[in-house]
């Protein structure tokens, strides 16, 4: 697949033909196609195939598939991952389940990179592959001090060899910005492992959150995507001033776009 050119850092949607029938029946069609790039691409983790090239090429399909049935996508900062000479932490607000599968998409070709998951995830049938194929570190969110242990220990790893790494530190998906919930596992993190943290404020509810199967909710093309990359951002002492930085640059993102 040929990806975009991200000139000044930038990617908007350009006009779209939406055909009548995803108009009508935007999840329908929606999940079809995505049902069938899961598929496509666990068959090649399976196989051992499915390098860092292919997950960005599959994150860049779901995109597309969300724009043809009319989603828009409003995505900034990105010359802020092309300029980085080291590896980092991306650290940012988690709204939906759309954000786990486009950001691939957005990082993977400025920075390699992988996730911080739920360990139930690697178990999953058909998706379970694609997880396992991008060596994320995975946590219980049953016993928080291993989780602890367990993101410190990996992602520091990670990071030394040159990964990238995608926390979220909200834990859980939430379709509002509650800063008291937000840790300051990003900061502990990027202070031990020497590396800086990238801010990124998402707006995500077009694809709702499931109210039987979470990751299969409303997909409503009345709503527009909005991804925003920040400076990195340098952890010096305790952090306390760059953890309400990252929190500022989220809340205000989130105001703006709300507004």
């Amino acid at each position: 697949m040929t990806l975009p050119n991200f000139a000044d850092g930038t990617y908007r949607t350009e006009p779209q033909r939406v055909s009548w029938f995803a108009r009508l029946f935007p999840g329908i069609f929606f999940y079809c196609r995505f049902a069938a790039n899961v598929l496509r691409s666990s068959w090649r983790a399976r196989r051992g195939q499915y390098n860092g090239q292919a997950w960005s090429d599959s994150s860049w399909e779901v995109l597309h598939s969300l724009e043809k049935v009319g989603i828009e996508f409003e995505i900034t900062g990105l010359d802020q991952l092309e300029k980085l000479d080291s590896p980092c932490l991306i650290v940012g607000n988690h709204m939906s389940t759309l954000e786990t599968n486009i950001l691939p998409g957005l990082v993977q070709p400025f920075r390699n990179t992988t996730f911080v998951v739920k360990s139930s995830l690697l178990n999953y049938p058909v998706f379970g592959h694609i997880m396992r194929s991008r060596d994320p570190i995975a946590v219980s969110q049953t016993d928080a001090r291993q989780d602890f242990k367990t993101m410190m220990s990996g992602g520091t790893e990670r990071l030394a060899r040159g990964t990238s790494l995608v926390v979220f530190p909200q834990g859980q998906r939430t379709p509002t910005f509650i800063p008291s919930e937000f840790n300051t596992i990003g900061i502990k993190l990027a202070k031990r492992a020497g590396v800086p943290i990238v801010p990124v404020a998402l707006l995500t509810d077009a694809w709702g959150i499931g109210k039987w199967i979470p990751d299969v909710g409303k997909i409503d093309p009345t709503k527009k995507v909005r991804f925003a990359f920040g400076k990195p951002i340098h952890v010096q002492g305790r952090g306390t001033e760059e953890q309400q930085e990252i929190i500022d640059f989220i809340e205000q993102h989130l105001e703006q776009w709300n507004t």
